[in-house]
């Protein structure tokens, strides 16, 4: 370690838990995050400055201006730019001693062991249930840990997946959640600060992880609530059953979670029929009712006049009150739920269906698309 190292770390060498022995532990260590957004850029950012030796993430995602809000390695100029070159740029300049490698692609079943493979452990800062499966059966597969962490509004859950007999994310989550229950940030809305919170508890994890001290969370889910300055704990127990991690395990590549992949086959999705951004104005203007299903916070936000506004998440108890006779154009703030319903009115026999897609967000920033109601 050279003399501009040891200014660099001198508040953390003061530290006994980790002095030179365990800078020395850092500077050889190798840690891939998987995401660069919320949790992976404030994570990464103080595995960074720690002087972890090699530092990899993977994101095939660009900059959005949505992302701004709490992605703190992104700046206004970078909108449309890869996340991870520019998280790259950004964590060089933060520390030229750390190896910083960024993967441009997607985290997907075809490289995931290979990836994990590569490094000692792994951050999970996905925003995608497939994605955290993935993640978790590629770690387990290849004996490393899994430092997880999930974020909504002013929630964060995090905790450690360390093998060696202990919990995976399967035994907490052994069935994936149908599509469409459970919003996402971009859906249910998030505090910067919370991603900023959660990451920083993934940063502690790894790098109590690394030096070999302390008490980690595994076997342990930390529960953060923001709103009410409280947090709680609940023990995890590995489940016996658990396909991947449990006495009988079924499963030995990584692959999609099998509940998703099982109903997605048993219960195929009906067409609908979709139009962009530019077909907006044409398709309310031939007759078509605006069906809007965003939750009242978000509607809160303007309506369009004559339009039904169904939340989705009353959408069923109040579904008698679509007329299946008229033309629909089904639409929420990103698409997502929008399609679910849309494919639940072609179920229904319902005809024509026009869906749009990427949502009202799509037609512009929402103010804009407003503007247009």
């Amino acid at each position: 370690m050279n003399a501009g190292e040891r200014r660099r770390y001198s508040r953390q060498l003061l530290i006994p838990e980790v002095g030179l022995a365990g800078q020395a532990r850092l500077r050889a260590a190798r840690v891939l995050c998987v995401g660069a957004g919320g949790l992976g850029g404030p994570a990464l950012s103080y595995l960074v400055a720690a002087g972890v030796g090699t530092v990899a993430l993977v994101d095939d995602d660009v900059v959005d201006e949505s992302n701004l809000q709490r992605q703190l390695l992104f700046s206004t100029g970078d909108i449309g730019r890869s996340k991870a070159e520019v998280a790259a740029e950004r964590l060089r300049a933060l520390n030229p001693h750390v190896a910083i490698e960024p993967h441009r692609l997607r985290f997907e079943a075809a490289n995931a062991r290979e990836l994990v493979r590569a490094y000692d452990c792994v951050i999970d800062g996905s925003d995608e249930f497939a994605t955290r499966y993935l993640v978790n059966d590629a770690s387990v597969l290849e004996r490393k840990a899994n430092v997880f962490a999930s974020i909504s509004r002013f929630q964060a859950q995090v905790t450690l997946f360390s093998g060696a007999g202990k919990p995976c994310y399967r035994c907490l989550y052994p069935i994936a959640p149908s599509p469409g229950s459970v919003p996402s940030c971009g859906e249910g809305g998030i505090l910067g600060a919370v991603a900023g919170l959660a990451g920083a508890w993934q940063a502690t994890e790894v790098l109590k992880w690394l030096l070999g001290i302390g008490e980690s969370l595994s076997a342990r889910l930390l529960l953060i609530d923001a709103l009410g300055a409280t947090h709680r704990e609940l023990t995890v127990q590995r489940d016996p059953a658990c396909l991947l991690c449990g006495d009988s395990s079924t499963i030995e590549s990584s692959r999609t979670p099998r509940a998703t992949r099982d109903a997605a086959a048993s219960c195929p999705a009906p067409d609908v029929e979709e139009i962009g951004a530019e077909a907006f104005a044409e398709a309310i203007a031939s007759g078509a009712v605006l069906l809007d299903v965003r939750e009242p916070h978000e509607a809160a936000l303007g309506l369009y006049p004559d339009s039904l506004h169904i939340p989705w998440s009353c959408f069923e108890e109040r579904f008698h009150e679509i007329d299946l006779q008229r033309k629909y154009l089904v639409v929420c703030r990103l698409g997502l739920r929008s399609l679910f319903a849309a494919q639940r009115l072609r179920r229904a026999g319902a005809a024509p269906i026009l869906h749009l897609r990427g949502g009202l967000l799509s037609v512009g920033a929402l103010e804009e698309a407003l503007r247009l109601f």
